[in-house]
């Protein structure tokens, strides 16, 4: 029987979230499995289609879309991007953990969709710091990072919706925290009955 568990995680430009999933997935390589999106977008140099994302056809996308083919969908600009329902089945038939690395608005609709979703908050430790990592990557503009900055806040105040936060001032640290978060939810009643159905079966039922 399946015991594999949806999560989705969630982290404001900057928490780390990304390497922190990537660092994950290295170590859980033969348990865990990170869902790939659906996009419109344009293939760019290096990326490769169905690793990166399944690139698509707008009328495609749309087509889906209209057939309730995606656990979550957005616009982004010019763009679609979704999680199709289709592909986290398939990874579940795996019997791996599936993640969904996604924003707030994301996590809420799969959440509506498939009520059992874990969702994850990573954050940094301050807002400072965040705005620290932005300033160091050296890749954006002064008014490119303020305008991060206003997204982060956004994101961040929808920290709410999560089951667990992680607060990511130690890289190793957080990784250990979402490990432990993903062992965790292994180890509830529900998965433990199913994963070893004939020792509770063999356990007499409580008396009065």
């Amino acid at each position: 029987m399946n015991t594999a568990c949806l999560f989705t995680i969630v982290a404001p430009s900057g928490a780390g979230k990304t390497s922190l999933i990537k660092a994950l997935q290295d170590k859980k390589q033969n348990s865990i499995a990170v869902s790939v999106s659906h996009t419109t977008r344009s293939i760019r140099p290096g990326e490769t289609d169905g690793v990166d994302y399944h690139f698509v056809a707008p009328d495609k996308f749309r087509q889906m879309v209209s057939d309730d083919q995606f656990l979550e969908h957005a616009q982004v600009f010019d763009n679609y991007y979704g999680t199709a329902r289709a592909s986290v089945e398939n990874l579940f038939d795996s019997g791996k953990h599936v993640i969904l690395e996604i924003d707030w608005q994301g996590a809420r609709q799969v959440k509506q969709k498939m009520p059992d979703t874990v969702c994850i908050f990573i954050l940094p430790p301050s807002r400072e710091v965040l705005e620290q990592r932005l300033v160091d990557r050296a890749t954006d503009d002064k008014k490119t990072i303020e305008r991060r900055m206003k997204e982060a806040d956004s994101e961040m105040s929808h920290y709410g919706d999560a089951q667990y936060l992680v607060i990511n001032d130690d890289f190793d640290r957080a990784l250990y925290a979402l490990e432990c978060i993903i062992h965790t939810q292994s180890l509830t009643l529900s998965r433990q009955k199913t994963k070893n159905s004939a020792l509770f079966d063999s356990i007499p039922e409580e008396s009065v």
